[in-house]
């Protein structure tokens, strides 16, 4: 039976989701309702595209060696953790990737009432950032939007950033459109870009990078 995985996009290089350059896959699905979702089109399970583990795999394995992690983001990474799970294998299988993923459950509720695939791809991972978004905690946090949520560098692979500031926003060109990639620093971000970039005439891309304004 062939594995696949429901991806609202994906990017194959940011310097703000995680230590260095990246790629970045976002599912497709959560059944949390974090209030301040900044992409609630990306709240269903339906939608996305359906890719296998072999096609994933094979395009991070293309990609340069300088590409040397790869993030999870949605959606919820842990609502598709079986398949995200067979992914790591296959592409550490070829190349030792550094693996994020951020998630609206604690590391505490996964640990204690995830399914064996989410605790197997907790295991798996580098850095977790984890917590719901709470709007009235917003903070210009790095890879974080609200003081809620925690890093958690789960291997000696990385070491906790410096200064835990935002590691900001990147524009991307899409097609004939633009896209953002990033932890909003500020709340409300996604109606004022828009409305900024409407103002200028500037197209945006159809899919947006982050399901809620902790920058998921």
């Amino acid at each position: 039976m062939t594995t696949t995985i429901r991806v609202s996009r994906v990017t194959d290089r940011t310097t703000v989701l995680g230590p260095g350059l990246r790629a970045v896959i976002w599912v497709r699905g959560c059944p949390l309702r974090c209030v301040g979702c900044v992409a609630p089109e990306d709240l269903p399970f339906d939608g996305g595209t359906p890719r296998t583990v072999d096609d994933l795999a094979g395009w991070l394995g293309a990609l340069p060696a300088e590409i040397s992690g790869v993030t999870f983001s949605g959606g919820e990474p842990m609502a598709q953790a079986a398949g995200l799970s067979a992914l790591v294998d296959r592409i550490r299988a070829d190349r030792d990737w550094s693996v994020m993923s951020f998630s609206g459950w604690t590391i505490e509720h996964l640990r204690t009432h995830g399914s064996p695939a989410q605790r197997r791809l907790l295991g798996q991972l580098d850095i977790l950032v984890d917590g719901p978004y709470v709007a009235a905690r917003h903070a210009a946090l790095r890879w974080r939007g609200s003081a809620n949520q925690r890093l958690h560098f789960l291997t000696d692979r990385h070491s906790p950033p410096e200064r835990d500031t935002s590691a900001g926003i990147e524009l991307h060109l899409r097609g004939t459109g633009v896209e953002w990639v990033g932890v909003p620093p500020v709340r409300d971000f996604r109606t004022g870009f828009e409305s900024a970039m409407a103002d200028q005439g500037v197209l945006l891309a159809p899919s947006h990078p982050s399901p809620q304004e902790g920058g998921r």
